[in-house]
């Protein structure tokens, strides 16, 4: 059944926007962050939206599904536990994030990574971790076992 306000379909995640210092989007801030969100996110560049030192957009897994970062000279700030949520469908995808977060750690130590946890509600249980790298945000990726 569809919500009364959005009879075509639920509204659903389509961007988060941060801003950040310049320098992060410049040659080699940006060669960092599209090897980490690759390799361990299996997300995007969408080079055809990248302004060198201005604008970069990581595509998550769909072209209307995106991170966009800006640069600002005032950039976003935040407690390390601000976040933004994407769903898994399996513990095994949730895994392979933490695996590659891991092994990606191991020769970048700016990997900011919260292990697997599990929040157990009853009628379903929320396995989540965190995970940040160089961004004012994390990300949390959960997949939800319903009992």
């Amino acid at each position: 059944m569809s919500h009364p306000y959005y009879p075509s379909g639920n509204p659903r995640f389509n961007h988060v926007a941060m801003s950040v210092p310049a320098d992060l989007l410049g040659p080699e801030g940006r060669a960092d962050l599209v090897r980490f969100f690759s390799e361990v996110l299996g997300f995007e560049e969408m080079p055809t939206m990248t302004v060198e030192g201005k604008r970069l957009i990581f595509s998550c897994g769909h072209w209307d599904q995106f991170i966009f970062l800006i640069a600002e000279e005032e950039p976003m700030a935040c407690p390390r536990m601000d976040h933004y949520g994407l769903a898994v469908g399996s513990p095994a995808e949730l895994e392979g994030v933490r695996d590659r977060a891991v092994a990606f750690r191991e020769h970048d130590d700016r990997v900011d990574l919260i292990d697997i946890s599990v929040d157990d509600q009853g009628p379903v249980r929320i396995h989540s971790l965190y995970l940040g790298f160089l961004l004012p945000m994390l990300c949390e990726l959960q997949w939800w076992e319903f009992t």
